[in-house]
């Protein structure tokens, strides 16, 4: 299985451990369950405390360890630490039935707060700025998305347009798969899937890549199988359960992320970026009473 890079030093640990859950072992998932329900205990733990705590023997503490990237436990417990000290005061938050409406405002907007949060403390610049190279040096961009992401393949398709490139994206599990199929060398394929697992998202990029297609993936999950076709991989935080797909808040995620991946590529290729929006606006200035 493809190994998780370690990210960069603003990266959130505790954030990469939800990242990475799914693909993990049996024991590993006992470390990281008692690392997130008592992160502060893990610090303070010794390699054995923390084993004798997740009920596993040492080396899967090591393995689990090395699973994100880490050298040993040391390295692993001081980015623990760190997170610690910059995480917000606010917390998730339930809302309760007895909760009054403005308790509901604050919970809401402080989760999603913490979600924006989290997208920047996962983002991996080195990935980001393969994205934007990537883009900026392709002869067509495809956009691909199934169900919820199918939304945010349009809201990528709208930025891009809006910059001069030429794009398209498709929801349709057929048209994406037929289209995947005619992509080659030169074409950029954008790949938005919150589990990385759709079949009908992954085999068609597996197919891109397979034809010669720069592929940049946009997923929660760092080891879901999406990653295994991709050249750029570009995280964000998903609270999702199974029966909450399209999550206002992981697309609140995805398109924060969209925005910065956007706004970089402008700054990159300001005159020729500014001519298009300004043709853009033009275009549709005289559909204003």
């Amino acid at each position: 299985m493809k190994k998780v890079r370690k990210l960069n030093n603003t990266s959130n640990t505790l954030l990469m451990i939800a990242s990475v859950y799914s693909s993990m072992t049996k024991a590993e998932k006992k470390v990281a369950d008692t690392v997130q329900l008592n992160p502060e205990a893990a610090v303070l733990s010794t390699v054995t405390d923390l084993a004798e705590m997740a009920g596993v023997g040492e080396t899967s503490v090591i393995r689990f360890c090395r699973t994100l990237g880490f050298r040993g436990y040391h390295d692993f417990k001081l980015s623990i630490a760190q997170d610690l000290v910059n995480m917000p005061s606010y917390t998730q938050s339930e809302i309760d039935d007895e909760d009054e409406p403005m308790d509901i405002v604050r919970k809401v907007t402080a989760n999603n707060e913490s979600i924006l949060k989290g997208t920047m403390d996962l983002l991996d610049m080195d990935e980001m700025n393969k994205a934007v190279s990537s883009i900026l040096a392709a002869k067509q961009i495809y956009v691909y998305g199934v169900g919820s992401s199918g939304i945010t393949a349009l809201d990528t398709h709208y930025l891009l347009m809006r910059l001069g490139f030429k794009v398209e994206a498709q929801r349709d599990s057929h048209i994406i798969a037929m289209s995947a199929a005619l992509v080659g060398k030169g074409d950029v394929v954008i790949g938005i899937s919150t589990s990385g697992s759709t079949k009908d998202l992954v085999d068609p990029i597996k197919q891109a890549k397979q034809n010669g297609a720069t592929v940049i993936c946009l997923t929660s999950h760092a080891k879901s199988p999406i990653t295994n076709y991709a050249d750029t991989v570009l995280l964000i935080p998903s609270r999702e359960m199974p029966f909450q797909g399209g999550a206002l808040s992981t697309k609140m995620a995805q398109i924060h992320l969209l925005d910065i991946l956007s706004t970089l590529i402008t700054l990159q290729k300001k005159s020729e970026t500014s001519d298009s929006i300004t043709k853009t606006a033009n275009a549709v200035a005289d559909k204003l009473y």
